[in-house]
């Protein structure tokens, strides 16, 4: 299946003066950055991995994070992807947000459940934005709302304001990617070539499905034993509907990974090239271990972000991580699986390497 955009990869390859500076231990900065700008939530999707976040009504402070996007553009950071425990579209500033960031020279993308992604708003945000992934887990209506704790009604939302963002997009020339994103879990299984189906005739660029993946923190554990068993008719089936401007990616690699529940290395190295920003301006190495200290490195509220990353407790959680962390209990499939599987390569190479 086309995924022309590398989502079941990884694309630090790309980055190839950010990775040579690493192998020679200098200090590097963050190329990419996840950020929460709000800790509140309008679904309670049943299989929400952030849930111990308890979805707490707090918002990143526009004029501090100003500053600090002002900082990270400066220090070299490439791009934000707008997420994390809440949605993100109820920070009333997510516009100014993405604007300002775009400006300091860093690429957007954001993932949202769509309800709030309201054409006034889209015409804001898609001008600023490389992508918008929409998370919605069912094809129809009633088994929406089962999924994402929510009315039925918000289906019909998020499809109107997809179809509206779409024609936007075509009307104003606009380049900003836009997909939908599926769980698979058993309660969906059935409608997902439908969905598929769905995301095609309004537009959309590409339709993701992805395994569920347990969060160590996580108070839902109801898939946390799950299997997948992929049968081909439904793989056939959705891959069908690709086109030349329609991809559906299936993510086989991860669903893989998932049921054996392999690593190929034994320690974690990506943590030098992103960081996690909580809602309430946490800096933190990895977004696993939401609420463990010993990856808390800062607040952006009272120390600028050059300082956290250079400082002594970030340089004390990087000693852990190395020395002590144990990533046969990290969270199978984290966002940095295939990133440190890349660089377990380089740095423990196989035999004959120089036989390209």
């Amino acid at each position: 299946m086309k995924d022309q955009y590398r989502i079941d990869s990884h694309k630090l390859m790309y980055h190839i003066e950010r990775v040579h500076e690493w192998l020679q231990g200098k200090t590097i900065y963050p190329i990419y950055m996840e950020i929460s700008p709000s800790g509140a939530c309008n679904h309670r999707c049943i299989f929400c991995g952030l849930d111990f976040m308890k979805y707490q009504p707090r918002y990143l402070d526009w004029d501090i994070l100003k500053q600090r996007l002002n900082e990270l553009g400066a220090l070299g950071l490439k791009s934000i992807m707008y997420g994390g425990e809440g949605e993100p579209l109820l920070h009333k500033k997510i516009a100014e947000i993405i604007q300002h960031a775009k400006h300091c020279g860093i690429d957007n993308a954001i993932t949202t459940n769509g309800v709030l992604f309201k054409e006034s708003l889209a015409e804001q945000i898609l001008p600023y934005t490389e992508w918008v992934k929409i998370s919605i887990n069912a094809g129809t209506p009633e088994t929406y709302a089962k999924i994402h704790g929510t009315n039925p009604e918000d289906f019909q939302r998020v499809m109107d304001n997809l179809s509206k963002a779409s024609n936007l997009r075509k009307s104003l020339a606009i380049s900003c990617v836009l997909g939908m994103q599926m769980i698979l879990l058993p309660e969906n299984k059935h409608e997902a070539f439908s969905l598929a189906q769905l995301a095609r005739e309004i537009g959309m660029d590409y339709f993701v499905v992805k395994p569920y993946s347990q969060h160590l923190m996580s108070n839902t554990e109801i898939y946390k034993h799950m299997i997948y068993d992929m049968d081909i008719p439904f793989i056939e089936e959705l891959e069908s509907l690709t086109t030349d401007s329609f991809s559906v990616i299936l993510r086989l690699s991860t669903i893989e990974k998932w049921n054996q529940k392999i690593r190929t290395y034994t320690n974690c190295q990506a943590l030098p090239f992103w960081s996690y920003m909580d809602a309430g301006g946490n800096i933190w190495g990895c977004s696993c271990y939401l609420g463990d200290d010993r990856f808390l490195y800062g607040n952006i509220y009272t120390t600028p972000f050059k300082d956290i990353w250079e400082g002594q407790k970030r340089q004390e959680s990087l000693d852990f991580v190395q020395n002590h962390l144990n990533t046969k209990v990290c969270r199978v499939n984290c966002r940095m699986d295939e990133i440190n599987r890349y660089l377990w390569e380089l740095k423990s190479p196989p035999a004959h390497v120089n036989f390209i």
